[in-house]
Parts: structure tokens; C-alpha cells; sequence
């Protein structure tokens, strides 16, 4: 079997067994060859008609076969692509989806370039949006907190491979931070109720149930944070906060009972309210 037939025999495959487009699980199909044969995506076109060795065929095989049965492939590759640079995942995280990537937008709108200012990032995870914070402003004093041990030790490995300057602390929320205060502080907190069926379909059956639900209304840590966080808010500080598809509603007005005023919610690329906050009124 050469290159070509195992790519056109794993795209049908992936495509029948997930449900994807076939362009989508060609896609997939050349991201575990490239991370299982250490090569990129330009030597899978230039050669397309080799022979594969019974070793190499085996190794993508044995991914494979776990694709198949629905492991997400960020777990597989052990990486997942945010704001424009890799950031290394495992199942001990939740993996970084381009959702998120709003509450980024909306988070450096807030921090001028030219300004030092504290930013506190709750539950990191991997990292990904306190990196992405520190490294687009590098003014920024830029703290992240997580309950989790063994997802800092990933965080602090991405900082240290894309060079950010993060401090990493491990905190329920603000244990940590006794009269602490923070010019901006974000957060993806979990938020699926926990009778949610999406918690059994896709790729969050894999990812760690800690970080998804919350409750049985997917609430309870947004009312628990929402208020120690205005109290760790500067006058004038920005709080955002991301939740589910459905939550804007609720959650704003646990923010005006915070003295977050004026209070807003705004839409990810699908058109969905992702994202609510505002500043602390002083």
C-alpha cells in the first residue's frame, strides 16, 4: 500500500464512522500521517505513490483505530492550533476551540498595548488564553490559576515553549488571591448541565468532566466566581466570561448584582452569545 491509497482508505473510514465531510476527514486523515510518520504536509503530496513499510502502516493504523472510535485528535497529536500558535494538550485539559477565541478578542480590546496591567485567567486549562494575553501584550502582568496540578504543568510547558511570561498558580478560583486586585480578569469556566446529552456525544467524552459541567443547570460555578471576582476587580477593571449557548440570560444578571455596568453579551462566529461582562463600576 502506498501513501496515497492509505490516506483515500482512512479519509473513507474516518468519514463513515464520524459523520464528517469527506474534505474534513481527509483533513484528519493527513494530520495523523504527518504526526505519526514525523512529516509534513508537503512530503504526503510529493510522495503519494511510495511504498508504506508493515511498520509504518501499523503505527497509523494504531491511531486510527482510536480516531475511529471517536478519541478527539488533539489528544492523538497531542497538540491543538489557537490563535495562530500550537499549544500542547492532553486528556488532563480541555482542548482549545476557536469559540474561545472571542473571549481573546474581547479580552485585548481592554488592554492597551502601551499600558501595564494585571490580567487574571481562571481555570487555564492548557493555557491557551493567558499565553495568548501575555504574548500579545507583553506589558500585561499576566497570572493564571487552576485547580488542577496536572494541567498547570501543561500551561507552564506552553508558556515555556512559545516564551511567555505567565505566573501559574494552582487556586479554586481565588483561594489564592486574599486581597488581590486585577485590572481585567476573563474565564471559560464549565458550564453544561450536567444532564446535558452532549456530554456523552463527541469529543467532551473525552475531555475532563471537571472543566465541563457545572451543576444541573450548568451555573453553579458562574454564580460562585461572578461575585468573588468583582471583589478582586479594581474600580473602572473589565470582568468577561464565557458560557453556554443558552446562558446569556441568566449570567447577566448575576452581573448587575456584582456592579458589573453596564452589562453586555456578545456573539461568537455562529451568531451565538458567548461572552458576557463589563466593567466594575467604580
Amino acid at each position: 500500500m502506498n501513501v496515497a491509497q492509505l490516506l483515500d482508505d482512512a479519509t473513507a473510514r474516518i468519514a463513515a464512522a464520524l459523520g464528517l465531510e469527506k474534505r474534513e476527514a481527509r483533513l484528519e486523515a493527513r494530520v495523523l500521517a504527518s504526526h505519526t510518520w514525523g512529516v509534513d504536509a508537503a512530503w504526503l503530496i510529493a510522495h503519494d505513490t511510495d511504498a508504506l513499510s508493515d511498520s509504518q502502516i501499523a503505527a497509523f493504523q494504531s491511531l486510527l483505530s482510536q480516531r475511529l472510535q471517536g478519541r478527539p485528535i488533539a489528544y492523538l497529536v497531542g497538540m491543538r492550533e489557537f490563535y495562530g500558535r500550537p499549544f500542547q494538550v492532553s486528556p488532563d485539559v480541555l482542548i482549545p476551540r476557536p469559540d474561545t477565541e472571542l473571549l481573546v478578542e474581547l479580552a485585548l480590546a481592554r488592554l492597551p498595548p502601551d499600558q501595564p496591567m494585571d490580567v487574571l485567567d481562571l481555570g487555564t486549562g492548557s493555557g491557551c488564553i493567558a499565553i495568548t494575553l501575555a504574548l500579545e501584550r507583553p506589558l500585561a502582568r499576566v497570572t493564571a490559576v487552576d485547580r488542577s496540578a496536572t494541567a498547570l504543568t501543561i500551561a507552564q510547558r506552553n508558556a515555556d515553549n512559545l516564551n511567555a511570561h505567565v505566573e501559574f498558580l494552582i487556586s479554586d478560583w481565588f483561594a489564592a488571591f486574599a486581597g488581590r486586585r486585577f485590572d481585567l480578569i476573563v474565564g471559560n469556566p464549565p458550564y453544561i448541565a450536567q444532564t446535558d446529552p452532549h456530554l456523552a456525544r463527541g469529543d467532551v467524552r473525552f475531555e475532563p468532566m471537571t472543566a465541563l459541567a457545572a451543576g444541573h443547570d450548568g451555573l453553579d460555578d458562574l454564580r460562585r466566581l461572578i461575585p468573588a471576582a468583582c471583589a478582586h476587580l479594581n474600580p473602572g477593571g473589565s470582568l468577561l466570561l464565557e458560557h453556554g449557548y443558552d446562558q446569556a440570560e441568566a449570567v447577566q444578571p448575576l452581573l448587575r448584582m456584582n456592579r458589573i455596568q453596564p452589562t453586555q453579551s456578545w456573539a461568537d462566529l455562529a451568531g451565538i452569545l458567548r461572552v458576557s461582562g463589563g466593567k466594575l463600576s467604580k
